[in-house]
């Protein structure tokens, strides 16, 4: 949060009970380096008052990013967030762009709908290290 009450950005968003997006920010939290990314639950406050309704209602996106006020998801999601890692990662995102977004869309959504059964489902959100706490939001 910033000094104004308001988020600071980017935050990612991700489903908390997830194995798949947890292991996402897992991998996540090692590859941000410069720690510019926060992190909140979709399940938790942080999203309840950033995320629009309707996209935290039923199914959500297992991951979201919310960056200068704007909510992206899908397969922009993640190339915004790749933007933010290494040289290597940001030509990814980039190079990633030049497929059509319907395509990646419909990868991320066919992922996105099989993530529980295929990586599993935790009973409880992901609780961050004492290490990490400084960059996960309620």
């Amino acid at each position: 949060m910033t000094d104004s009450g308001g988020p600071k950005g980017p935050i990612v968003f991700f489903d908390g009970v997830c194995n798949l997006c947890n292991g996402a920010i897992d991998w996540l939290v090692r590859h941000d380096r410069k720690r510019q990314i926060q992190y909140a639950s979709l399940q938790g406050t942080t999203a309840a008052q950033t995320v629009p309704d309707h996209l935290s209602e039923g199914d959500p996106d297992s991951i979201l990013v919310w960056v200068d006020g704007a909510v992206l998801s899908r397969s922009d999601a993640v190339l915004k967030i790749l933007s933010y890692l290494s040289p290597g990662y940001r030509f990814l995102a980039t190079a990633g762009k030049i497929v059509p977004r319907f395509l990646r869309d419909s990868i991320y959504k066919w992922v996105a709908r099989n993530r529980y059964r295929w990586f599993g489902k935790r009973d409880s959100c992901r609780l961050p290290t004492p290490e990490e706490r400084a960059t996960f939001l309620p």
